[in-house]
């Protein structure tokens, strides 16, 4: 009789344990309602007792943890939408120290800037949105010296800029005359197959601003950028002139029909490109005589980029010529095409007249 009494006082201190145990459980995240029961005495007592427990436990309504909001729940991050870049960029720093140093390699350049470039020469600012989208357009033919000193400059300005941007290098394939003007309208045209960029800006290789407050941008006229070149003691060489380097929004340059494709050798394009935006009403902007100074690497002219003298008896003919000579006259091939992260290099075949 004692033998039995005491397993059934063992078995009902096991069970009590238990449902203690289970208590502690859930009782910070749940709750959940026991009905009171009395205690009596006898074998039916602990019968009740453990029916009524293991029916509560039971019944506990446990919340789906898609909805818990306690300490459990993983809310996923949300993603910071990014304003746009101030109008003035925070961190230029004016007035700049260039120096064509003739030991610095195209390798060293890439090392010391591609690791914040996409492939392409391609650049957009990490903590805000630009406020412009800009294709830098270079026409080239054999200035692969100037070219590690343009990028190694350029690429840190533009960035500080806060710029979204690319830069295309269109190279001019064989030995034929040189167009200058008709390379920017093939510049034109491949950039804007690649991206929708919005701001064109046409440079030439051999000019690196000296002020990384001249913006690489486009504005209300089209811009006249290199107005301050030591090659003309820092000054203008005449009022009219448009050379060096320049930007046009999209939509001023389908106004003037692009450039003229048919100025071959050196000469008339820039003036023929003034005549143009005059004749559309439009008037050109330009930065001060500080901020718009450059360097110019020094350099032999090119072989079959001679002055043309045919060129000039063209710029009276602006007004009649320039609705048939530009970007809906364009003809060229590409040969090549190749984006390392400094650049895109495309060459193309722009059917010269031979030298």
């Amino acid at each position: 009789m004692l033998k039995k009494l005491f397993r059934v006082l063992a078995l009902f201190a096991l069970l009590s344990l238990a449902c203690y145990v289970l208590l502690l459980f859930y009782s910070k995240s749940n709750t959940f309602d026991i009905k009171p029961y009395n205690v009596v005495k006898g074998n039916n007592s602990l019968s009740s007792v453990i029916k009524e427990t293991v029916q509560a436990l039971l019944e506990i309504k446990t919340e789906d943890p898609k909805t818990n909001k306690g300490e459990f729940q993983t809310q996923a991050p949300t993603k910071k939408t990014l304003g746009p870049c101030p109008d003035t960029p925070p961190n230029l720093v004016g007035p700049l120290h260039v120096e064509f140093d003739n030991k610095r390699t195209l390798d060293e350049v890439r090392n010391a800037i591609s690791s914040h470039l996409q492939e392409g020469g391609r650049y957009k600012p990490p903590d805000c949105v630009a406020r412009q989208k800009v294709a830098i357009i270079i026409p080239f033919r054999n200035r692969h010296e100037h070219l590690k000193h343009w990028l190694f400059y350029l690429h840190p300005i533009l960035m500080r800029q806060q710029l979204d941007y690319g830069v295309y290098i269109i190279n001019q394939d064989g030995e034929g005359v040189f167009n200058r003007a008709k390379l920017m309208n093939i510049g034109y045209v491949e950039a804007v197959k690649d991206y929708d960029y919005e701001c064109f800006v046409f440079s030439d290789i051999d000019l690196v601003p000296i002020d990384d407050r001249n913006l690489y941008r486009c504005f209300d006229n089209p811009r006249h950028l290199a107005v301050a070149m030591d090659k003309f003691n820092y000054g203008l060489p005449y009022n009219t002139y448009f050379g060096g380097v320049s930007s046009l929004s999209k939509n001023q340059y389908l106004k003037i029909n692009g450039f003229p494709n048919t100025y071959w050798g050196w000469g008339g394009e820039d003036d023929d490109i003034f005549n143009r935006i005059k004749l559309r009403g439009m008037s050109i902007s330009r930065p001060d005589m500080v901020v718009g100074k450059y360097k110019m690497i020094k350099h032999n002219r090119d072989l079959h980029n001679e002055p043309n003298p045919k060129n000039p008896g063209k710029l009276g003919q602006t007004q009649w010529t320039m609705d048939k000579d530009g970007i809906n006259s364009l003809e060229y091939t590409v040969k090549t095409i190749v984006k390392d992260r400094l650049y895109t290099f495309i060459t193309v075949d722009v059917q010269a007249p031979p030298s």
